[in-house]
C-alpha cells in the first residue's frame, strides 16, 4: 500500500461547507478532491504566521517554500489569489518592505495580507507597504472578503473594528458568499485558550446576524488546523507554513467556491511531515 495516505472521497457538508481531510501536495490522490478550476467561480488559498527572521528559524526557506508550493498549485489547477493571514514577520517590522517585495510580490496571482500580533504595526505603516489599510475589503464579484486587524501596534489582541466590519459587511449584504478573515479570533472555545485568544461577544453576535458569512478564516494557532463553530458559523484554521512550533507539517488551506455557491475547503500537507491531525471528524 502506498505509504501516502488515502483519502476518501467525500466530505462533511454542513451548512452547504464542505469538511475534506488534509492531503499531502505531491500525492496522487490529491487529483481526487480538487474540482477543475473551470467549475467554480473561485479558488484561492489562505497560508498563515510565517514569523519571518525569528530567531533561530530559517525565515527565507520558510518563504521560498511557500511561492514554490503555490506556483505549483497555480500550475496545476489555477488560483484566483493568496491570502496571508497575519504575523507575516516575527517582531521585525522593519522587515515587511523586503518581504513582500522578495517573495510575495512573486505570486503569480493576487495576494492579500492583514496584520498579525507579531508585526507590530498601525494603519498607516500597513497601507505604506501594501498599499491598503490594515482593515479592509476585497470584493471578487458574488464573493467578498472582510480582512480585519485583531491588534494595536504592540502586539496586544484587540477585538476587530466593529464598526468596520458592520460597514463592510452591510456593503457586501448581497453577495452569496462572504469571508471575514481575522488572525486572532474573538472567542475562546476551551477555558486554557485565555490569554491566546480574545472574548469579543458583540463581535461574534454581528457575525451571526449576516447569513452570507460562510466562515470565519484564523491563523494564530499554529497547532491548529482544524474547523470549530459558533453557533452554526464555522472557524476555519490553517496552521502555519513558519514558525518553529505548531503542526509537524508546514502547509497552507485550499478553498474552492462552486458555481451553486457551495464550499470546499480542505488543508494541504505542503512540508511533505508525515505527522497530521486525522482526528478531525
Amino acid at each position: 500500500m502506498n505509504s501516502r495516505r488515502k483519502f476518501i472521497q467525500t466530505g462533511m457538508a454542513l451548512g452547504g461547507l464542505s469538511l475534506l481531510p488534509s492531503i499531502d501536495l505531491f500525492a496522487g490522490e490529491k487529483k481526487l478532491l480538487v474540482k477543475p478550476a473551470a467549475d467554480l467561480k473561485l479558488r484561492f488559498v489562505v497560508a498563515s504566521d510565517g514569523h519571518y527572521a525569528q530567531p533561530g528559524t530559517d525565515g527565507d526557506k520558510f518563504y521560498g517554500d511557500l511561492i514554490t508550493w503555490l506556483k505549483k498549485e497555480h500550475k496545476d489547477n489555477h488560483l484566483d489569489m493568496v491570502i496571508i493571514n497575519g504575523d507575516l514577520v516575527h517582531d521585525r517590522p522593519d522587515l515587511l518592505p523586503k518581504l513582500k517585495k522578495t517573495y510575495l510580490d512573486k505570486l503569480p496571482v493576487p495576494c492579500y495580507a492583514v496584520p498579525g500580533n507579531h508585526d507590530h504595526v498601525d494603519a498607516a505603516m500597513w497601507k505604506a507597504i501594501f498599499g491598503y489599510e490594515d482593515n479592509f475589503i476585497v470584493d471578487k464579484g458574488d464573493v467578498g472578503f472582510v480582512l480585519a486587524n485583531t491588534t494595536d501596534k504592540t502586539g496586544k489582541y484587540v477585538c476587530p473594528d466593529d464598526a468596520f466590519l458592520k460597514r463592510s459587511l452591510d456593503a457586501f449584504k448581497n453577495k452569496p458568499v462572504v469571508f471575514v478573515v481575522l488572525h486572532v479570533p474573538p472567542h475562546l472555545w476551551l477555558p486554557e485558550e485565555k490569554g491566546n485568544f480574545i472574548e469579543c461577544p458583540e463581535i461574534i453576535e454581528l457575525l451571526h446576524s449576516y447569513p452570507n458569512v460562510k466562515a470565519v478564516l484564523h491563523g494564530h494557532d499554529h497547532s491548529l488546523d482544524v474547523i470549530r463553530y459558533t453557533g452554526k458559523l464555522p472557524h476555519i484554521f490553517d496552521a502555519h507554513f513558519g514558525g518553529n512550533w505548531g503542526t509537524a507539517y508546514k502547509g497552507y488551506r485550499i478553498f474552492e467556491i462552486g458555481k451553486d455557491n457551495s464550499i470546499n475547503t480542505y488543508q494541504v500537507n505542503a512540508s511533505q511531515n508525515p505527522v497530521i491531525n486525522s482526528a478531525k471528524f
